[in-house]
């Protein structure tokens, strides 16, 4: 019974172990002794030397601060990326509820993002045959995603910068720019 048993289990690793792009062999290859937490030192050892900060993913704002933009303005703020090489910046905002959201899609506001640090503004630029680089549909949709481009002539804002977006009465503060 206990040689039929082992056979099986050296069958299945073998198929995994073949199967797999190493990734399932990986994991499966790894003893409990190395996935537990390493034991505390004592005093004859040295301390490992502490990692430094891990960093989270650009724009997950605070469950507090979704929570705000959705409920009083009806969005979810979803990025602030560099696009065109970082001459543009662009924020990005999906609809939860359209009434709420409709300040959002003013055409008469214009619009800024701001980096405090530096001290600056950019705006939303108007390209003669296109206009402003920005949707402002008559109608928002429930769900869809929006989407305005702002001006970063020289690139004064860098990935990682700490932003703020203003369209009108509403501001998206500590938003990261990816």
């Amino acid at each position: 019974m206990f040689r039929q048993t082992a056979m099986i289990a050296g069958s299945l690793f073998l198929a995994f172990f073949f199967a797999s792009n190493g990734m399932i062999s990986t994991a499966l290859a790894q003893s409990p002794a190395q996935t537990a937490p390493p034991a505390a030192a004592t005093p004859s050892q040295p301390s490992a030397p502490a990692a430094g900060p891990q960093r989270t993913s650009a724009n997950r704002l605070a469950n507090r601060a979704s929570m705000y933009y959705a409920s009083v303005w009806g969005i979810e703020p979803v990025s602030v990326k560099l696009a065109e090489s970082g001459e543009m910046v662009r924020f990005t905002w999906r609809v939860l509820d359209p009434v709420k959201a409709k300040p959002l899609n003013d055409k008469k506001v214009n619009p800024e993002l701001i980096d405090p640090q530096r001290g600056i503004s950019l705006v939303v630029p108007s390209v003669e045959q296109v206009g402003m680089l920005r949707q402002a549909p008559d109608k928002i949709e429930e769900g869809k995603t929006y989407w305005m481009a702002f001006a970063n002539t020289g690139r004064p804002v860098k990935h990682g910068d700490w932003v703020v977006v203003k369209i009108g009465s509403f501001e998206a503060k500590g938003l990261i720019v990816e």
